[in-house]
């Protein structure tokens, strides 16, 4: 089995490792336009040795966006904007990757600095909409509309506009956000679509949006570059979204030529007790990559070099999806590799090799 510094292909591309930066949300855009932080965030990601650095949830509308202060894929500024970034990261040796996101019904809050509440349109924010009108809980207090199918269409065409402008900016590695309680998997869970229609009910009528839109946007990415997709593995709680319906929607994501299922799980319900602890969603992509026969990438406490070399060299994911620990340590490629023993394994740029 391949250790954490082996190189992975994946289509055309090759990865120069196992690490990936997993997308976090920084919310320091501006109408959806990214600036130097973003650029010196992810820049330093890449700088540090990462083999993937996947830029933030990036709304392919703007209704889309979780807040005012994230990133957007819904216009041509948006391009221009994130061209610099992924050019840099690419210009360092890693791929750069974006994730491709709509918040649903989890849209228009405020900063996190500011509260993370429901934004009332007076101040801001937009009316919100979902698979059923019925609001997310706590401090996220709007009532979204229930989407009919002109919405719906307008969705998926959204996904698929956002994809090509990501290509247009220079990324090779897009990500659907199908997790964490956002749009898509509001359809997915039970829990949060109460519909009746062909978008609702059975695992057929759940799965139907999530696999409209990796067929549109697997329609603009060329053969040659991957599309990976994340989910949420569980809503945790009984009667909601579960591993067992993730491992068959993963296999007919594999049948429209998604590459990678990368495994999160939560965020749909509020206040749901979640077991954390250190690599507690590894079973989820172990399960996935087992049962699904597709390769899978993960996060959650993925912080120590051994820890992250096990899970690849067992065959529990083909890659690992690095977070807090990230923002913790730009450098935290080129640590694993003096812990694991492999020094070189990293190289430092030209910048900084003399120290």
């Amino acid at each position: 089995m391949p250790g954490l510094f082996d190189p992975w292909n994946v289509r055309s591309l090759t990865l120069r490792n196992r690490i990936a930066v997993a997308p976090m949300c920084m919310y320091s855009a501006t109408d959806g336009i990214v600036g130097d932080w973003h650029l010196a965030h992810l820049g330093a990601r890449a700088v540090g040795g990462a083999g993937l650095v996947v830029a933030e949830a990036s709304g392919v509308l703007p209704e889309g966006r979780i807040s005012p202060g994230c990133p957007g894929l819904w216009n041509e500024g948006h391009v221009e904007a994130w061209s610099r970034v992924a050019a840099f990261i690419k210009a360092q040796g890693a791929v750069a990757g974006i994730q491709l996101a709509h918040a649903g019904r989890k849209a228009s809050t405020a900063l996190p600095q500011q509260g993370g509440g429901s934004l009332k349109n007076s101040d801001g924010g937009w009316d919100t909409i979902a698979p059923s009108a019925i609001a997310f809980g706590g401090a996220l207090t709007k009532v979204p509309a229930a989407l009919d199918q002109a919405g719906i269409d307008r969705v998926v065409a959204g996904f698929a506009a956002g994809a090509q402008r990501a290509l247009d900016a220079g990324f090779e590695w897009l990500q659907i956000h199908a997790a964490h309680g956002y749009l898509l998997h509001q359809f997915l869970s039970p829990l949060s679509n109460h519909r009746t229609d062909a978008y609702g009910g059975s695992l057929d009528g759940r799965f139907k949006l999530a696999l409209d839109v990796a067929r549109a946007v697997r329609n603009v990415v060329p053969d040659r570059l991957p599309l990976s997709i994340r989910l949420s593995a569980t809503d945790w709680v009984e009667g909601g979204w579960d591993l067992a319906q993730t491992i068959e929607l993963a296999k007919r994501l594999k049948g429209l030529s998604v590459d990678i299922i990368d495994l999160s799980s939560g965020g749909n319900v509020l206040d749901v007790k979640i077991p954390v602890g250190p690599g507690y969603q590894v079973p989820f992509a172990e399960a996935v990559r087992k049962q699904a026969q597709v390769p899978t990438s993960v996060a959650g406490l993925i912080t120590d070099a051994a820890q992250a070399d096990a899970i690849i060299q067992s065959g529990q994911a083909d890659q690992v999806m690095v977070a807090r620990a990230m923002l913790r340590d730009p450098h935290w490629a080129k640590h694993a590799a003096i812990a694991l023993g492999q020094p070189d394994a990293v190289k430092y740029p030209a910048q900084y090799a003399r120290a």
